[in-house]
């Protein structure tokens, strides 16, 4: 099994700025690919951004040149730098991380956009 614990979640104003941490630990087989998606009051679940094993970066169109992911393999630990946010980035974002076996998520942390 693996646990995932988020962190960086919070309250921001319009243009500001935000660093989500997803930390991984565990009985981790091989890493493949880890990321977010969030999920707004009334909608469903959408796809974020991703990191692959070679180091490849994927972004939904939506946060595509405000986010970053990153990761430390070192620390197995996913970050998602997250700036010039705007309101409709307000939404609740859940880690994931897939090892080969099975996807594992995170408990979701709230990220807030409000003037």
């Amino acid at each position: 099994q693996v646990q995932l614990v988020e962190s960086g979640g919070g309250l921001v104003q319009p243009g500001g700025s935000l660093r989500l941490s997803c930390a991984a630990s565990g009985s981790i087989l091989r890493f493949v690919a880890m990321g977010w998606y969030r999920q707004a009051p009334g909608e469903r679940r959408e796809w974020a951004a991703s990191i692959l094993r070679d180091g490849q970066a994927k972004y939904a169109d939506s946060v595509r040149d405000r986010f970053s992911i990153s990761r430390d393999n070192a620390k197995n630990t996913g970050y998602l730098q997250m700036n010039s946010l705007k309101p409709e980035d307000t939404a609740v974002y859940y880690c994931y991380y897939n090892d080969e076996r099975q996807v594992y998520w995170g408990q979701g942390t709230q990220v807030t956009v409000s003037s």
